[in-house]
């Protein structure tokens, strides 16, 4: 473990109980390469420890996990260096899928921001808790890139159409769409979460589920925004293309229509219909097949004008107004 990674990535074992801690607030705990080998590896060494469960959280109340570092992955590729990329995405699915096989629970504390490469560490455990500050999405078509971290094992498997609408949108889901969805598990207050790990260790012989459910206390909000519109958004979202969604949008007419039509707009086209095609094939394939075809995507993904547009305008010039490239796709450019 670099000096680094020992500072952004804080771990122990506490009465049976191990702890990981992301700590790298001013980045809101952008994950680096190092710090995705750091967890790797704390976690191979906790699979010959006798624990209850692991708990997965943050140093800061702003953020879980922003996401990978992605402006360091632009930087790779303009300088040419495809090897540290290659070297940052294995690494980073490998994790992925060790915190989804897993000998003991995995229960990952939401508190904040946790987009992309957070929910990556956190949807594959087996628990995840949120607080009322949760703020969940994975915003990828944005930046001209697409859902990555096994997103297309985990978004086609939600309820109806919601995981294509999320990863097509990016939209943000509050802690009750979390749960509405399931991409959370449980609700514990902001103010409740420090005590976790001390019930898990304090309640060891009893279901993880069990203890959770004692220290949720409140309800985060009587209703999800996304249950509301679920009719709509299975039958839009439902469609056979990118091109049908947005004309079924269109002929809905309400205010969550036109809000997702602005959303399809602004992203990249590339990432629509790379997004939609890796989507509708991964309800078939594994995780692990899964995590192959998106690694094997990225080699190329990262390399377009869209990709490099699209995170200049987000997390570089910060400008927000990425110029896409609207040529027509080929079929080459398409996940098989």
């Amino acid at each position: 473990m670099t000096d680094t990674a020992a500072v952004e990535v804080l771990a122990d074992v506490h009465r049976g109980v191990g702890r990981i801690l992301l700590n790298r607030p001013k980045a809101l705990n952008a994950l680096t390469t190092d710090m995705v080998a750091a967890i790797d590896r704390v976690l191979a060494e906790w699979e010959h420890t006798p624990l209850s469960a692991v708990v997965l959280a943050s140093t800061s109340t702003k953020a879980f996990c922003a996401g990978g570092d992605i402006r360091t992955i632009r930087e790779h590729s303009l300088a040419g260096d495809a090897e540290a990329s290659e070297r940052f995405f294995a690494s980073e699915y490998r994790l992925n899928a060790r915190i989804a096989e897993y000998p003991v629970p995995v229960v990952s504390l939401i508190d904040g921001v946790c987009m992309g490469g957070g929910l990556g560490l956190s949807v594959h455990g087996s628990f995840r808790v949120v607080t009322e500050s949760a703020v969940l999405a994975m915003p990828e078509t944005g930046i001209g890139f697409f859902p990555d971290v096994g997103a297309s094992y985990f978004l086609p498997r939600l309820p109806g159409a919601i995981g294509m609408y999320l990863g097509l949108t990016g939209h943000r889901l509050d802690a009750a769409d979390a749960l509405y969805t399931g991409l959370a598990t449980h609700f514990v207050p902001r103010d409740g979460l420090d005590a976790v790990a001390d019930a898990l260790a304090d309640n060891a012989g009893d279901p993880v589920d069990v203890v959770l459910n004692r220290l949720a206390g409140r309800s985060p909000v009587a209703e999800s925004g996304l249950a509301k519109v679920r009719g709509d958004l299975d039958r839009a979202f439902g469609a056979a293309t990118v091109g049908e969604i947005e004309k079924r949008l269109r002929h809905l007419d309400t205010p969550w229509a036109a809000a997702a039509l602005v959303a399809l707009e602004s992203a990249s086209p590339q990432s629509l219909e790379i997004t939609h095609a890796l989507l509708a094939r991964g309800r078939q394939r594994t995780l692990r097949e899964c995590l192959g075809a998106e690694l094997a995507l990225t080699r190329t993904t990262i390399r377009t004008p869209d990709f490099l547009e699209g995170v200049r305008a987000a997390l570089v010039d910060k400008d927000r107004t990425p110029d896409w490239q609207r040529a027509s796709l080929g079929e080459r450019t398409l996940p098989s």
